[in-house]
Formats: structure tokens, sequence, C-alpha cells
């Protein structure tokens, strides 16, 4: 069977586009698993046990009242993230969040360390979305007080 050159060319083409297509959604997907950051609760993260340790993850709970040292000096940040169940200590070498504050919501980014200790790279805090201008003669401080209150 003899096929002619359009046929050769339509084919050479399909299969340069399948394997450019081919590359494409493996980049994409194929090494997604490695990359993905997945959001826990301390809970979570410390029934994987040693599988948890060294890995990229995502934490999230509530800071723990009466947990909080800021040393500006260093700057060092060390608080304890709970979710009612489970509390791992956090350790930062970040500035905080202006908004930053005891029993508020917050998700950290980092590893969990051998000594269960939790390496935090990234400090991200839940605040309202909510926003107003302060009226005339408010004080801001005072608009910061509330949205971080509730």
């Amino acid at each position: 069977m003899n096929m002619s050159k359009e046929a050769k060319k339509w084919i050479g083409g399909a299969v340069v586009v399948l394997v450019i297509f081919g590359g494409l959604f493996y980049l994409l997907f194929g090494q997604m698993e490695k990359n993905l950051v997945y959001f826990v609760t301390p809970t979570e993260l410390l029934a994987k046990g040693d599988a948890a340790l060294n890995q990229p993850v995502r934490l999230g709970g509530m800071v723990k009242s009466g947990s909080l040292l800021w040393d500006s000096s260093i700057p060092e940040l060390r608080f304890e993230l709970t979710d009612g169940g489970h509390d791992i200590r956090i350790l930062s070498h970040s500035t905080p969040p202006q908004m930053f504050q005891e029993k508020m919501g917050v998700v950290v980014e980092g590893k969990l360390l051998a000594n269960g200790n939790f390496d935090a790279e990234r400090l991200m805090v839940k605040h309202s979305n909510e926003y107003r201008p302060p009226a005339e003669g408010e004080k801001p401080a005072l608009i910061y007080h509330e949205l971080t209150t509730k």
C-alpha cells in the first residue's frame, strides 16, 4: 500500500501535535502531586506520623491563647496552633502580619520537623472582608480593633 504525500504530512502533523499535547499534559499534571501543598489541621498532620516530616504543607488552625512570643530583635515568632484537638508549636523567622494576634485563624506554610516544631516560611491571617473608611473624627485603630475581634 502506497501512501500519498498529503497523507504522510497529515499523519506526521498529527504525531507532532500528539507529542506536544502529551508533553504539556505531563508537565501540567504528571508531577502535580509532588508540588501540591495541602491545607491540613494539626490533628490531620500529626496523624500522618513520620510521613509528615519535612514535607511542604499548609497548616491551618487558631492561635492558642497565651502561647504567642515575639522577639523583634531576632526576629523570631513562636506560638501554638490548635484545632481544638491537638496543638503544634510554630516557629517563624519573619515579621508577623499587622493583624496577627491570639485567638485568630491563621494558615502557615512550612514543614513539620522531627523535634515536633513546625518551621513556618509563610504566615497568613484570616481577616474580615469588610471595609469601611473611618467616619469623620473616628480613629483608624478603632476600626482595626473591630475587624480583628470578629
